[in-house]
């Protein structure tokens, strides 16, 4: 894994209240939901983790890398959606739907930093 990947991953856990510390296999992990699906997501303390990074407001209609901007996204939802909103335009309806849900979610999830 890229080292900064991680960092990103576990900015993302700290904000995002649906992450709790775990114990899986005699691990210490952190363990929250998908933005999508709520799906069990698992990070590694390293930031490790099949899930992926989820830009709420895609990149390619202005979207930035701040950790307000991002959440974590189970491989399946992410893979399903892929690129299929990112080439329509901005002011398409789905996409700002979407976006709004996403947004709104993220809110939802949003706590202060853990560390």
């Amino acid at each position: 894994m890229r080292r900064g990947r991680g960092r990103t991953v576990l900015a993302i856990v700290a904000t995002d209240r649906t992450f709790e510390r775990s114990e899986v296999r005699g691990d210490r992990v952190w363990v929250g939901r998908c933005i999508h699906c709520n799906a069990r997501v698992v990070v590694e303390e390293s930031g490790e983790t099949i899930a992926t990074i989820e830009h709420i407001e895609p990149t390619t209609h202005g979207g930035t890398d701040e950790v307000s901007n991002l959440a974590l996204a189970c491989a399946r939802c992410n893979q399903a959606k892929g690129a299929r909103l990112d080439v329509r335009r901005r002011d398409d309806p789905t996409l700002c739907a979407v976006i709004e849900t996403l947004r709104t979610r993220r809110r939802e999830r949003w706590r202060d930093p853990l560390y």
